[in-house]
């Protein structure tokens, strides 16, 4: 590990400063999760089910800190994941602190893309990237690039619509101007990542919400019982879900 006392490690949008957490003690670990970095990218979408997810994550437990609860942090996707854990494997998590999206109880009722496409129509993000390889190949024509320059400095706080012909309210031409808290370099290392592992594996987790819906009927009705903090921002615009 080169340079461990600067390194940042980005896990879903957390900066987390691996020196800092340990020199207080912690042993802090930010995997790439499956379909992100380095990792296992498979392009089948049944193999990013909860399950498939919360196992990696177990498994990586059991060989790090065996007999030993952890705490957990998670934004966004890692916020869902951890969810999750504390679902299934309470007995592994010390406290979870999630940030951007909010523990949701299932609703027998409503599938949820069913929920979003009656809120919002066929053109939000979630309900667009459903069909496999139809969102890989429209950004494969706009260049990875331009995807993450404008998936990083999105700001508007409304729910992400990506009508066809203009994903993120523009042109896939129109210039990006990256704000101060965003280097060139830091877009460059998401860019080099994504284009060694591209786009399916990390959608292919949104193309899963209806069947971890199903999966997730035996826990119909399961409250989260570990300790836990949830923190959202003004105007996080990810936090909206169909009940």
């Amino acid at each position: 590990m080169e340079g461990v006392e600067h390194r940042i490690v980005k896990v879903n949008g957390i900066n987390m400063h691996i020196a800092a957490l340990s020199s207080k003690g912690y042993r802090p670990v930010a995997p790439d999760l499956r379909g992100y970095g380095d990792t296992y990218s498979p392009d089948s979408v049944t193999c990013y089910t909860c399950f498939h997810i919360v196992g990696d994550l177990v498994e990586l437990l059991n060989t790090i800190a065996p007999d030993q609860q952890v705490f957990v942090v998670g934004h966004d996707w890692g916020a869902i994941i951890a969810w999750y854990l504390c679902l299934f494997r309470p007995d592994k998590v010390k406290a979870v602190f999630n940030l951007s999206m909010p523990f949701t109880p299932r609703n027998p009722q409503m599938k949820p893309t069913d929920g979003w496409r009656a809120i919002y129509g066929n053109d939000y993000y979630i309900c667009r990237i459903q069909e496999p390889g139809e969102i890989e190949a429209e950004f494969a024509e706009m260049g990875t690039e331009t995807v993450m320059k404008a998936l990083l400095t999105y700001r508007v706080p409304d729910p992400l619509m990506l009508p066809k012909g203009k994903p993120f309210g523009h042109s896939a031409n129109t210039p990006i101007t990256l704000p101060s808290w965003l280097s060139e370099e830091e877009v460059n290392y998401y860019v080099t990542k994504f284009n060694k592992s591209g786009f399916t594996g990390v959608i292919n987790y949104y193309r899963n919400f209806d069947r971890n819906w199903e999966l997730m009927a035996p826990w119909g009705g399961c409250e989260v019982k570990v300790a836990a903090k949830f923190v959202v921002g003004d105007v996080d615009r990810f936090t909206i879900c169909p009940a």
